[in-house]
């Protein structure tokens, strides 16, 4: 910023730090990095300094995982070289009049599990973790919480 570098900019930098290479590991991180971007563009310079500060702080200390910015790659590129699987038609919509005679039905309602999921295939043909592999690493990190 002293030799003319925009704090938006850097404010940018560090948002897209946070998505990309923290990420599930410490989502407190994009939260902090987004809050720092718009703080900057409502304080301006030279509080700015002071906010960027803490967000750099935050991404530098955080726990890191790529894991979301693989995944969606994995995906990506398995839409662009698959056909394209057609919705299961327990998924397709069932509240209308006729849509149990196209067997509309059989979804299975994540809500009214006391776990709040289900098993249940979304897309047929995909196996868990064919494109999601988490970086929990066995640590504290809210992605390996949420793998537990």
């Amino acid at each position: 910023m002293h030799s003319g570098e925009d704090p938006r900019f850097i404010a940018r930098r560090i948002l897209i730090h946070a998505s990309e290479d923290i990420g599930l590991a410490d989502n407190t991180a994009l939260q902090t990095a987004a809050a720092a971007l718009t703080a900057v563009q409502h304080v301006g310079y030279p509080e700015a300094q002071i906010v960027l500060a803490h967000a750099a702080l935050h991404i530098a200390r955080a726990s890191k995982s790529n894991s979301a910015c693989r995944g969606i790659g994995t995906a990506m590129a398995y839409v662009k070289s698959q056909p394209m699987i057609p919705v299961p038609p327990y998924l397709r919509d069932g509240h209308y009049a006729g849509a149990a005679k196209l067997g509309h039905v059989g979804y299975q309602f994540p809500h009214d599990d006391p776990r709040g999921w289900v098993e249940q295939k979304y897309a047929p043909g995909i196996q868990p973790g064919q494109f999601y592999q988490s970086d929990g690493r066995g640590s504290h990190t809210v992605e390996a919480r949420a793998d537990a």
